[in-house]
């Protein structure tokens, strides 16, 4: 009887899709680099041996939020010592004309006016024009949408002329209904997170997705996740990439170590696989850890998302990896993988080609 390898290798000869008992196999399998080899082949296919970065900023305004989220570490209650709140003109103390991209999450906080979220983006854009805002959960967007009494269309309308460029794919976490009622019951769940990307991607804002694992879910529910955000690509064309996120233990302790290195490369190989209508596969360095994500750049990934500037979420888990990078740093990771650096900016047009140690458009 073929392997599961074998089997894939000729469905992908054929140009035939990957089904859920396939990635449900490729997950079994023990031939991690065979698996490995496969995704690289798949990427490498689309992207040869270019691998993205992006010089960003993340930015986090508050960790006040009104929901209580078992695995979260960052939110917190106002009052409380760790509560912090930023200004407008705190968050654009933390931008530079050195930055592509602004990357903005944070708590739902109870009590700020809608204005506060819109003279944001206004502010950023006014100051920095070259830079792209990619702001706000879909999590982020209902929370707004029902505050504010405003249609979700409305919400994004609102935020788009104010400068939004695009939403990251955050709030997701893991598409099933079990573990939404066990660790975020409160938070929206897979049908009307899909609503609000489509609502995006029909005003011409793309997005990104993501999936939070290695926590209580299941293969199963991984593999049906992913399969779900296919469904979403074929339907609208908006996704620009998928970033597997690897939960950190911190505090919360929903489980009693972080998901292994095996986890990590076998989940990036699959979502190559499986995802073959999402163009970007991002290893996260800030969850993955350095190596690993410069590893998983053989493993079906092609990015490896920025240099952040001050990541606070993870790291309110106890994340390891540093809280921020240099372009310098992120160039030599990715050549040791034996990759071309491509520095991007939020919706991946290029920006710089770092061939043979030199800059080249």
């Amino acid at each position: 009887m073929a392997s599961i390898l074998d089997r894939v290798t000729e469905q992908l000869r054929r140009k035939e899709r990957l089904g859920r008992e396939d990635a449900l196999e490729l997950f079994a399998t023990s031939d991690l680099l065979g698996l490995g080899r496969l995704a690289n082949q798949v990427r490498q296919a689309r992207w040869g041996n270019r691998a993205h970065f992006v010089i960003n900023r993340q930015i986090n305004p508050t960790n006040v939020c009104v929901l209580s989220c078992k695995f979260c570490d960052f939110a917190t209650k106002r009052g409380r010592p760790n509560a912090y709140e930023m200004s407008l003109e705190e968050v654009l103390a933390r931008c530079n004309s050195g930055i592509r991209e602004v990357h903005i999450v944070g708590g739902l906080h109870p009590d700020w006016p809608w204005s506060y979220y819109v003279e944001m983006l206004r502010a950023i854009k006014a100051r920095h024009p070259h830079v792209q805002i990619k702001a706000f959960t879909a999590v982020e967007i209902e929370f707004f949408s029902k505050k504010f009494r405003l249609s979700l269309e409305e919400v994004l309308r609102q935020l788009k002329a104010a400068g939004l460029d695009a939403l990251p794919g955050g709030g997701a976490e893991v598409f099933s209904e079990r573990v939404r009622k066990a660790l975020f019951p409160f938070k929206i769940g897979a049908p009307r997170w899909i609503e609000i990307h489509k609502t995006a991607h029909r005003l011409g804002i793309p997005t990104n997705s993501t999936l939070l694992y290695g926590h209580i879910e299941t293969h199963e529910e991984r593999v049906d996740h992913m399969l779900k955000l296919r469904e979403l690509q074929d339907d609208t064309g908006g996704l620009m990439s998928f970033i597997p996120l690897a939960y950190q233990v911190g505090g919360t302790h929903v489980v009693a170590r972080q998901a292994s290195a095996i986890e990590d490369l076998k989940t990036i190989a699959i979502a190559r696989l499986l995802l073959d209508n999402v163009p970007h596969i991002k290893a996260y360095w800030v969850t993955m850890g350095e190596e690993i994500a410069s590893i998983a750049l053989t493993f079906g990934a092609d990015d490896l998302d920025g240099t952040i500037g001050e990541e606070r979420i993870m790291h309110a888990a106890d994340a390891a990896t540093p809280i921020s990078q240099t372009r310098e740093r992120l160039i030599q990771l990715i050549r040791d993988a034996r990759c071309v650096p491509v520095e991007r900016d939020a919706l991946y047009n290029v920006i710089e080609v770092y061939e043979n140690g030199r800059r080249a458009s």
